[in-house]
């Protein structure tokens, strides 16, 4: 149960981080692309691979809060980004067929929804 009350509280603190900092860089980094998300995605990313490469893997209350919580909310190109470099070490066609799948099928899904919705 403490686990679970930690991942929502990262949670909560992640996704807020999250919108915060798309915020402030679409505020003083006005462009016609989505600097905010990308600079949270390499952010989340960069922070998962310091997380995980130390000994947060141990599965502790800091690996629920942290890298579960915080930083699956905070961008979860965290998370697709550490199973493929997972993937990688044990088979680099699945972890290719893993990376093009992912980025097919979100963008494809996200475009299904959009035109079923109207």
């Amino acid at each position: 149960m403490l686990n679970i009350l930690l991942i929502g509280l990262g949670g909560f603190l992640g996704a807020i981080s999250r919108f915060l900092l798309n915020e402030i860089v679409i505020k003083y980094i006005p462009l016609n692309f989505p600097t905010g998300i990308l600079i949270v995605n390499v952010l989340g990313c960069l922070f998962i691979g310091f997380a995980l490469g130390n000994s947060v893997i141990l599965k502790d209350h800091l690996y629920y809060f942290l890298a579960v919580g915080f930083l699956g909310s905070f961008t979860t190109m965290s998370a697709f980004s550490y199973q493929t470099l997972e993937l990688f070490n044990t088979n680099i066609l699945i972890a290719c067929s893993y990376i093009i799948l992912t980025l097919t099928l979100t963008i494809l899904a996200t475009y299904i929804g959009i035109n079923f919705s109207k």
